[in-house]
């Protein structure tokens, strides 16, 4: 499948999530909060590539029996998912959406 026949049956999905944690903090806060996460949502997805370089995690992932990739950018006050879903996850992206913002949220909150 070429990249432009992907592009029609995907979807990028774009969460932004504020914070006031500086960048540090809230790379730590990300790497202990997706160690949980991988843990509580093991019925759902398999991690099979997860890379830090620097402010931006590189992963790929199987959810529903869908292989997802993307990124994680922190900075100093906002985290970005980026995530390219097929189309069938594509279809709860509404969903998913909320559901990512939500859990990045709690990660980030101060504690």
């Amino acid at each position: 499948m070429s990249n432009q026949e992907i592009c029609k049956v995907s979807k990028p999905l774009v969460v932004s999530i504020p914070h006031n944690l500086g960048r540090e903090e809230a790379i730590r806060r990300m790497k202990n909060g997706l160690s949980s996460a991988r843990t509580q949502y093991s019925h759902l997805l398999t991690v099979n590539e997860e890379t830090w370089n620097d402010n931006q995690l590189a992963f790929r992932v199987t959810a529903l029996a869908q292989a997802v990739s993307g990124t994680i950018d922190v900075a100093e006050d906002h985290v970005k998912l980026e995530v390219m879903l097929p189309w069938l996850l594509a279809k709860l992206a509404d969903r998913a959406q909320a559901l990512i913002g939500d859990k990045g949220r709690l990660m980030l909150e101060k504690k």
